[in-house]
């Protein structure tokens, strides 16, 4: 049997789903989030004896007429798949804009069943709705739930099951016959006059909330960014400086430092292996994988914050207080979005900018979404704040201020340079807020671990294996003990001269930067792997190995190179497919590159004037790359305006 969960964005459909699913598919209280359509069986607690159950989590639509890409994922599975039962959610907090959308669903021919949601915020309120009258309605049997307590859901199966057996649909009122326009009025007319009747509200509408009070301070359009900056620097002090610093230095001193190296030495010389196979296996495999996840305390302290952020409200006033500074730069509200999910990973981040209608927003909201600093930055970002700023707290809010500014600039750059002109438009309903669910916060923290592990040691661990054998063989496949005469170090060698201007010295960091583009966390893994031969010293102790390689200015260049150049190969994958284009990627991949190349040739050359009085590495070169740069933006952005003047579109 097939079950789809269908209703409104932001009425609890991917809650419900992990909840009779046990799966573990991002939540959040803004539309958008739900992108296509997920499947799963239904997990053994909620499951009937004699019958298979699988159920759909559909994405999130107001009508079954489409407007979004979303919408038309909907409309085409139900249309297209005929599901045996369909469970129409609707947010008890919102009844009368979700009935709209059930009327439509009732009128083809499928049986529906009515989870009502959100029962708790309901009782909150002091408001009620008559389940029972409103079944005799719309002819439709209705049950109140409580997808985030699983209050309900039992039933609420056993109902779906025992309806889709019967496959009887309901006799539902008909607004067809009448123009689009009329057919509407006609459905909100009958929707209200349902509400009417099995409605009862306790709170006058006009009466300001808690809700209300709070927004008009962190939602302010003056105070909201510097209140969003204040509360991603207490989360990151907190995940870096903090409980998840801590827990990280516990990981790498003593268990990646001490415990499993010297467990994985005394068991190999026990078998009896080969002095060069043990180092491959501790020190390419178990030195680079263990620095990476060395690292997933921070990581994982990090998300339970972002998650309590994310349920309690607050990120989706983020968007709000967002969209009227992107659409200066030719984006919506729509944009921050993928973004916010992009600080999880920028695989998904690209992949719900299909939400965004107009093409050219999509496009850049695309190119942009990468600069946010993902999970997979994390460890670079803290290996380098850990080693050059020991004391500071700010790296890590930085990198988020930075990602912000370079998205407002590189958006303006993008409608520059491509003739882009905006035409979405940003409606949003901010949820209430609400005290956080620390059981969901805990199953997304877990969920980002899990993730984090499986890609450390399956994509990582191949990784750093070839990167010890290359930074330890010759092209003659002769063992080194230079590793100037390496494999790796030709390669690197190779891509080095490029990174001159930017005060790079060394093939190591053209190497680390390379393994960078198949996995972020790789930069972390090769300077761990590279590094161990040529000291004993944990990679991530201040003034250690690395500090070897670096000042903090060309320290905090590096990381700015990193973060804000193409992101791994699996996001360009991403960025490919919701392009549509092969030329518009490499247009994307090209200004991700120039826009980190030039932050982090600045960020080393201006600051080492400030900083110690005199040029960096590769002034020259770097006053040259920057007059070419102008050169071409200046007769590209020409270039740009006299097309736009030929279409007519203004700036």
């Amino acid at each position: 049997m097939k079950i789809a969960l269908a209703g409104n964005p932001n009425s609890g459909k991917t809650t419900l789903f992990n909840a009779i699913t046990g799966k573990t598919e991002f939540v959040g209280n803004w539309p958008g989030v739900t992108v296509e359509k997920k499947e799963a069986d239904l997990k053994k607690k909620y499951s009937v004896k004699g019958t298979d159950v699988r159920i759909v989590d559909l994405p999130g639509a107001y009508s079954i007429s489409p407007f979004t890409s979303e919408e038309a994922i909907t409309r085409d599975f139900v249309l297209g798949e005929k599901p045996d039962v369909i469970i129409n959610i609707v947010d008890g907090a919102n009844v009368s804009r979700s009935l709209f959308f059930t009327t439509q669903l009732l009128e083809l021919g499928i049986p529906v069943i009515i989870a009502l949601n959100k029962s708790d915020i309901l009782a909150k309120r002091g408001d009620t709705v008559d389940a029972n009258a409103l079944g005799q309605a719309i002819k439709c049997k209705v049950i109140p739930i409580t997808a985030t307590t699983e209050e309900g859901l039992s039933n609420l199966i056993n109902e779906t099951v025992k309806i889709g057996k019967e496959k009887k649909s309901q006799a539902a009122p008909s607004f067809a016959g009448k123009d689009s326009a009329d057919s509407d009025k006609a459905r909100q007319k009958f929707v209200d006059e349902i509400i009417a009747k099995c409605q009862v509200k306790k709170r006058d509408a006009s009466q300001i909330t808690f809700s209300d009070k709070v927004d008009r301070i962190v939602a302010h359009k003056w105070l909201g960014i510097p209140i969003f900056f204040l509360v991603m620097w207490a989360v990151f002090s907190f995940s870096i400086e903090g409980l998840g610093g801590y827990l990280s230095g516990y990981f790498n001193d003593v268990v990646f430092g001490e415990v499993v190296p010297d467990a994985a030495n005394s068991f190999l010389e026990g078998l009896g292996v080969s002095p060069l196979l043990q180092a491959l296996i501790v020190d390419g495999a178990i030195g680079g994988v263990g620095a990476v996840i060395g690292f997933l305390p921070l990581i994982m302290v990090l998300f339970f914050c972002l998650s309590l952020l994310e349920d309690c409200g607050y990120m989706a006033r983020v968007a709000v207080v967002m969209d009227r500074f992107f659409k200066k730069i030719g984006l919506s509200g729509k944009s921050i979005i993928p973004m916010i999910v992009g600080s999880g990973c920028a695989i998904p981040g690209v992949m719900a900018t299909r939400t965004i209608e107009d093409i050219n927003e999509r496009r850049m909201t695309t190119i942009l979404t990468p600069f946010v600093p993902c999970g997979a930055k994390l460890p670079i970002i803290a290996l380098f704040a850990a080693v050059f700023f020991p004391e500071s707290t700010w790296v890590g809010p930085s990198m988020y201020i930075i990602a912000i500014c370079m998205i407002v600039i590189g958006g303006l750059l993008l409608k520059k340079l491509f003739v882009w002109e905006n035409t979405s438009s940003f409606i949003m309903e901010l949820p209430e807020y609400k005290i956080p669910s620390i059981k969901h916060a805990l199953i997304q923290m877990f969920d980002k671990a899990k993730a984090f592990i499986y890609k450390a040691t399956t994509i990582i661990l191949v990784c750093n294996t070839l990167v010890w054998f290359a930074q330890a063989y010759s092209w003659r496949l002769q063992p080194v003990e230079d590793q100037s005469l390496s494999i790796l170090a030709s390669l690197g060698s190779v891509i080095a001269p490029i990174l001159i201007p930017l005060g790079f010295v060394g093939w190591q960091l053209a190497a680390a930067a390379i393994t960078g583009f198949i996995a972020k966390e790789n930069v972390v893994a090769t300077f761990a792997i590279l590094l161990a031969v040529a000291s004993e010293e944990a990679l991530h102790l201040p003034g250690g190995a690395l500090a070897e390689l670096f000042t903090p200015v060309t320290a905090f260049a590096y990381l700015l190179f990193n973060l804000f150049t193409p992101p791994c190969f699996a996001a360009i994958g991403a960025m490919n497919s919701e392009m549509g284009s092969k030329k518009w990627l490499f247009k994307g991949l090209a200004f991700q590159f120039s826009v980190g190349y030039v932050l982090a040739m600045l960020v080393t050359q201006i600051g080492s004037l400030i900083v110690y009085g005199k040029t960096a590495v590769g002034f020259i070169p770097a006053v040259i790359v920057t007059i070419i740069m102008a050169v071409y933006l200046v007769m590209a952005i020409k270039k740009s305006d006299v097309k736009r003047g030929e279409l007519g579109v203004e700036v």
